[in-house]
């Protein structure tokens, strides 16, 4: 098929997909630009529903496409930026326009839309004198996202790893709310990020990616902690509930006395098992009135996500293989399968409520200690495909696609992350909905939102099912809208936004998302004068507007770092790509030019006169010294590496060959720490104090 239309490439299929936004060609330097094959823009045009597989098709696909814009009346998404001029439509004289704002208030005239018209997300329509109509989304956002009150210092940790002795086996929503109050009152720290807690997909074993989940609207009730539940003093069957507490106590001291991995299934089911009971006890008026409300403004999509994780207990996990009538979430099957599962359903649902109160008291409890920002969520890219989100929004995803990376400097493969993308076309025709609801159902309790691969709002990599990431391409997003959509709800709700865009990045982006207020994410060991000698980048010329880090849960910690150890771990593993000399080589060289750096500026307390890592502790202070001397906004500290652990959270190009997202963090031994540990550290307490200071006080300056 690709010979059959490699002429095609250059015109009638490089139109085409221009005008449906997949890309014929990228550029991964500016030096360079590669073409993408026939076959990924045919694929890719398929599954937003455009036949382009022969030339015929192609030429048919063109000319209705043209017909369509030229016909078109309204974009399906116009929006309009406070402070900016009006956006207006061009229609033909005497066209009637209605407004209908969210609000539900009607404007209806001719010729312009309204000047003044409130913030959110409006519906528009047009009739032409001779009878035409045309129907559009209309957000209005405020010029920029907030930013953060101050500059602020705070801490980075996978929930799942922060084990307390009070925890059932893995870190849990009251162990983060203890750190927050701990953090913010001791330490002067102003937000504590976290992993994606989004709910999981079930399984045996479930995916332990914290990104790849079942839904992203939903988080998972796996982070309750069960005694905090208000209903939990009124079970009945305490015989039963004390057994439970056994097994809970068991599974903890197995993680932080005996060595053992976090085994989120076995943890999950003691506390599935433990809220069986509590949710046998009734809601009092109060209660009842709150999780009323809470149903209500999440509709519909509360009740699929109840009702697929309803079905999953009953067929399994991938609901491609349910029963024929249960994959349509809206047919018959589905429904009569809901009522008849109406009291599983009410329980999944009850346990979302009772997830996002957990969440909500974190925050609270953040803000109360002080901290500027609170806690930092994290929004994963994308979700699983065989979870509830992939099932109950089908008709928003491509099917026979997958979110990944095209090959670059890191990875000459490319990369497919197994994740099926939103289709740009219906997300538009929905008014983004999908997108605009998940935002505000995660800024009912964050402080802040990471977004994960912020590049996504732009454009995404989809690969076909079947083939290599390097056989994909670039499908392109309504980048304006996503972004409005954003400073939206973040203003609304009051929250900063953080963007990971760490790598390669498309021309332009960076600067747009600064200019809207999206924070950027600047990792010390990345921070190069890549245009110029290549050498350490000094802290003056970094970026104000980022959270500035010297490490994330894809790399190692930094006692690794200074140590080399990293490059040990991955030899052990067979992941190298060269000589394990030639990498320990430049592993050290790379990080010795990066204390004297420090060293030069005077931020080492005792420079060590032997080999970087000799004076580890130290060294980090230095590292995090450096990071408060950018003009970094938000600078974060890696919680492990206050306690000297070496081993990172995730290792990319691993599955089963090393434990990713279940290690708890650990000390430089490798003995787990519990939260009461950590708190009483010395080690932390040094380092902490060394941000406190050069942060200038509580919560943020």
């Amino acid at each position: 098929m690709a010979e059959a239309l490699s002429e095609a490439l250059d015109g009638d299929l490089t139109r085409l997909a221009a005008l449906h936004g997949v890309a014929t060609s990228y550029s991964p330097s500016p030096d360079r630009t590669v073409t993408v094959s026939a076959s990924a823009v045919v694929a890719a045009l398929a599954a937003l529903g455009v036949e382009a597989a022969t030339p015929d098709a192609v030429r048919a696909a063109l000319a209705e496409r043209e017909r369509e814009l030229r016909e078109r009346l309204l974009p399906p998404t116009i929006v309009r930026w406070t402070g900016a001029e009006a956006v207006q439509p061009a229609l033909p004289a005497g066209t009637r326009l209605r407004v209908e704002t969210e609000d539900g208030e009607v404007w209806e005239g001719t010729g312009d839309l309204p000047e003044a018209l409130p913030e959110g997300v409006h519906r528009v329509s047009a009739t032409v004198p001779d009878g035409r109509t045309g129907h559009a989304h209309l957000v209005v956002a405020p010029d920029r996202l907030p930013a953060p009150a101050g500059r602020s210092y705070g801490l980075l940790v996978q929930l799942y790893s922060l084990l307390s002795r009070r925890s059932w086996g893995m870190g849990d929503l009251t162990d983060l709310a203890e750190l927050a109050g701990w953090a913010g009152r001791t330490a002067g720290a102003g937000f504590v990020q976290v992993n994606p807690l989004h709910a999981a997909v079930p399984g045996e074993p479930t995916d332990p990616s914290p990104y790849r989940p079942s839904s992203r609207r939903f988080p998972d009730p796996v982070h309750l902690r069960v005694e905090e539940i208000p209903e939990y003093a009124y079970v009945e069957d305490r015989a039963r509930l004390g057994t439970l507490l056994e097994r809970a106590e068991r599974l903890r001291a197995d993680v932080l006395d005996k060595g053992a991995l976090i085994d989120r299934d076995a943890v999950w089911e003691v506390k599935r098992e433990a809220l069986e009971l509590v949710l046998r006890v009734p809601l009092g008026p109060g209660r009842q009135a709150a999780y009323d409300d809470f149903r209500a403004a999440h509709g519909q999509a509360l009740e699929d996500h109840a009702t697929w994780c309803a079905l999953a207990e009953t067929h399994g996990s991938d609901w491609h293989r349910w029963p024929g009538g249960l994959r349509d979430p809206r047919s018959a099957d589905t429904a009569r399968a809901r009522d008849t599962l109406a009291e599983r359903v009410a329980f999944h649902s009850r346990l979302a409520w009772l997830t996002d109160g957990q969440l909500r008291a974190a925050q609270r409890a953040a803000k109360e200690a002080g901290m500027a920002v609170g806690i930092v969520h994290d929004l994963a890219v994308g979700v699983h495909p065989a979870g509830a989100d992939a099932w109950a929004q089908q008709d928003h995803f491509a099917a026979g696609m997958s979110v990944g990376a095209p090959p670059d400097a890191f990875n000459a493969r490319g990369q497919d992350w197994g994740l099926p993308p939103w289709r740009p076309d219906r997300l538009a025709a929905s008014g983004h909905a999908p997108y605009r609801h998940l935002l505000r159902a995660l800024f009912r309790y964050a402080g802040a939102l990471r977004i994960d691969h912020v590049m996504g709002l732009f454009r995404l990599w989809w690969v076909p099912t079947g083939s290599a990431p390097t056989g994909g391409t670039y499908v392109r997003y309504d980048a304006d809208a996503m972004l409005a959509l954003l400073a939206l709800e973040a203003s609304r709700a009051g929250a900063v936004v953080i963007g990971e865009d760490l790598g390669t990045v498309e021309p332009g982006v960076r600067e747009t998302l600064q200019r809207r207020g999206v924070l950027g994410t600047s990792v010390l060991w990345f921070e190069r004068d890549w245009t110029g000698d290549g050498r350490p980048l000094p802290p003056e010329r970094w970026r104000a507007d980022c959270l500035a880090t010297a490490t994330t849960h894809d790399l190692p910690p930094t006692a690794a770092r200074l140590t080399g150890e990293h490059v040990d771990l991955r030899d052990s593993l067979g992941l190298l790509t060269r000589a394990a000399a030639e990498e320990r080589a430049e592993a050290a060289a790379d990080t010795a030019e990066w204390l004297a750096l420090l060293g030069s500026l005077g931020l080492l307390d005792s420079p060590a006169a032997g080999p970087p890592g000799s004076d580890e502790e130290a060294e980090i202070q230095g590292v995090h010294r450096f990071l408060l001397r950018t003009p970094a906004r938000m600078i974060g500290v890696w919680l492990p590496d206050g306690v000297g652990d070496r081993r990172p959270q995730n290792l990319p190009g691993t599955w089963d060959q090393y434990p990713n997202w279940r290690l708890p963090v650990a000390d430089a031994d490798g003995r787990p720490v519990a939260l009461e540990d950590l708190t009483a550290s010395p080690r932390l307490r040094a380092l902490l104090e060394v941000c406190r200071r050069a942060a200038g006080g509580a919560g943020g300056a």
